[in-house]
């Protein structure tokens, strides 16, 4: 939720040079003609398919997101390995840096043959999702109306907000530092005087509730020095508990290699659930280059991306969960958030591309930020909100497979904008029904949900066309990610309806003057 500093390339790599590494092998794929080239990291979908040069070390560095093994091409070939590999990639072609032989295989012939052969031979669905709560209505984030104020009260007059604004209610998610402390899964008792109580109220008024947790433990708390004790942080080279430096400042950290730590901790969670009535958790933090440096664990052998992972499976337990961290998770039922975009056009332009890229990873369930960004200081009481910017933001939200409020539209919007913020989200609850059945497809297939139009129409001249998605295979969605009220919609060959009733034969290349108030969609007619 908060700003983590991009490591560069050559920074990664000379992190990655661990004692004892195997020497590193140098491959080089090239395209063929007319060849594109997908995956690696969701945080570089608005850059696919690659055009200009981009990458990253995937064993050290997850770009604050969800990160995999994993490239893709329109001509059918994929790239997968089990063990995580450096690569930059263009359109000429992709050079992988790695411990392990890494080659192009035969997944058939397009981006979707491709991606579905992959993932029944690499990241198979458990046939499993999130909570279906998490897709049906929106979802609302406590973190800027509240920021580091979390507090019972200001969670009950949010929500009471949501509703008398004419909001429908959702999943509400109390955001950093309800607890008495980091790593402690304790409320602090004089913001939060009665937890149980508040739960309750949320419940009554059709909220499911989730809690803001990481693996990071304040130092100076008993805690820690009990979580030491029992070895269950991770430890530098003299056998202190190590020092890991986030957003929040210093702090020890959990070492999730070790299973027993693993079972407190979920232990812990429970506890929550049992004694308030918690439905579930927002898992933060994770993120691999906060384990790099002087980093001694439980499983000797743990690199960056293990320790990832562990804390990434610590949700599987939990039907309500949220990760904006991952790595190689494909075919799990976790639900993923894109990383914290800022207040402004250029970010609203990358939640298509960036989302696509979720999908093509092998993360279906995945929602694109929060509504007008996640940086608490672009909603300062000075900053000037561009309130169409917000409300096209909603707009994309609405036909995702996942919405999430955080800023209070009414605060920040009136009149006409606010009313398309409530339009948007009534929008996403109408088509519940729909997105519910994208949902179960992807529990058994890992199909994802917001599909790139070379996926759904492959060798039809789609590949760079990274700004309208398909939502499944029936709806085309076009969203305003401009200040101009004007967008290029690009129809395939068939039947289409758009969100006015009105009926366009394909191919077709659209000029369409898009109301404020307006998504911009088309439903494919048989």
């Amino acid at each position: 939720m908060k700003n983590i500093a991009t490591l560069t390339l050559a920074m990664l790599c000379a992190a990655g040079a661990f004692a004892g590494q195997p020497e590193k092998q140098t491959c080089r794929i090239e395209a063929a003609k007319n060849e594109r080239w997908w995956g690696g990291y969701s945080q570089l979908g608005h850059k696919m398919p690659f055009g200009a040069a981009a990458g990253g070390d995937l064993s050290v560095d997850n770009k604050s997101n969800q990160s995999a093994p994993f490239l893709i091409s329109s001509d059918g070939r994929y790239i997968w390995s089990d063990t995580p590999f450096a690569f930059t990639a263009d359109k000429s072609g992709i050079t992988v840096v790695s411990d392990v032989p890494v080659v192009a295989r035969s997944g058939g012939k397009s981006l979707r043959e491709a991606f579905l052969i992959a993932a029944q031979r690499h990241f198979k669905s458990r046939g499993k999702s999130p909570a279906p709560e998490m897709f049906s209505a929106p979802q609302y984030n406590t973190w800027i109306e509240l920021g580091y104020d979390q507090n019972q009260q200001g969670v009950l007059d949010y929500a009471r907000a949501i509703l008398d604004n004419g909001f429908p209610a959702g999943v509400i998610m109390i955001d950093d530092n309800w607890h008495r402390h980091h790593g402690s899964l304790s409320f602090d008792m004089e913001r939060f005087p009665d937890p149980r109580r508040m739960v309750d109220s949320l419940h009554d008024m059709g909220f499911k509730v989730m809690l803001w947790v990481s693996p990071f433990v304040a130092p100076d708390s008993p805690l820690c020095k009990e979580l030491a004790a029992k070895r269950m942080l991770i430890r530098d080279s003299r056998g202190r508990p190590a020092v890991v430096s986030w957003w929040n400042g210093n702090s020890a950290c959990y070492d999730f290699t070790n299973p027993a730590a693993c079972e407190y901790y979920k232990e812990g969670l429970r506890s929550l659930q049992e004694r308030y009535g918690i439905d579930g958790f927002k898992f933060d933090g994770g993120d691999t280059y906060f384990y790099i440096g002087d980093i001694v664990s439980f499983d000797e052998d743990a690199g960056p991306v293990d320790h990832l992972q562990a804390w990434s499976r610590i949700g599987l337990d939990f039907p309500f969960n949220e990760y904006r961290a991952s790595y190689g998770l494909a075919g799990e039922p976790l639900a993923e958030r894109l990383s914290d975009k800022n207040c402004n056009w250029d970010d609203v332009a990358k939640l298509v591309p960036d989302m696509i890229a979720a999908g093509l990873l092998g993360y279906p369930y995945t929602c694109p930020d929060m509504i007008g960004g996640g940086e608490l200081t672009s909603f300062s009481d000075d900053a000037k909100i561009d309130g169409m910017m917000m409300v096209r933001s909603a707009q994309v939200h609405a036909l995702m497979p996942m919405m999430q409020f955080s800023v209070a539209p009414w605060r920040v919007l009136g009149g006409a904008e606010l009313e398309a913020c409530r339009k948007a989200a009534a929008l996403h609850v109408r088509m519940a029904p729909y997105i519910a059945t994208l949902v179960r497809e992807a529990e058994q297939t890992g199909a994802p949900i917001v599909r790139a139009m070379e996926y759904e129409f492959p060798k039809r001249g789609f590949a760079d066309c990274n700004d309208q998605f398909m939502l499944g295979s029936r709806y085309l969605v076009a969203p305003v990610y401009t200040p101009s009220s004007t967008r290029e919609v690009r129809l395939p060959a068939g039947r289409w309806k758009d969100d006015m009733g009105t009926l366009y034969k394909g191919p077709l290349v659209l000029d369409v003057t898009v109301s404020p108030d307006r998504l911009l969609y088309f439903e494919r007619v048989k």
